[in-house]
């Protein structure tokens, strides 16, 4: 059973910003994390990922407006995301990557909504 707990979506115009977190169980901090989204009819896909030692990785489609971190303090990581565009609107979900790593399923996601 998945314990993963997304929160800070929202409405938002294009050209804003918003700050997402995701609280974990303990179990995850063995593992590389990241952001996925899926948006209606589109396939799941990964955008953001914070390695153990801190590195971090971005799809072409949100590098340079977003940053994802971790907090292993506090079994918390974040993403936030500036210059926020229509197409970037989905459901976002955090989780192990690859998912294969430790496939105990999703969270409930937060939804995020670029839109005037």
């Amino acid at each position: 059973q998945a314990q993963l707990v997304e929160s800070g979506g929202g409405l938002v115009q294009p050209g804003g910003s918003l700050t997402l977190s995701c609280v974990t169980d303990n179990s995850y901090s063995r593992y590389n994390m990241g952001w996925y989204r899926k948006a209606p009819g589109q396939e799941r896909e990964l955008v953001a990922a914070v390695a153990l030692g801190g590195m971090t990785h971005y799809s072409d489609s949100v590098k340079g407006r977003f940053t994802a971190s971790r907090d292993g303090a506090k079994n918390t990581m974040y993403l936030q995301m500036n210059r926020l565009r229509p197409e970037d609107t989905a459901v976002y979900h955090c989780n192990v990557v690859p998912y294969s790593d430790y496939p105990r399923g999703w969270g409930q996601g937060t939804q995020v909504t670029v839109s005037s």
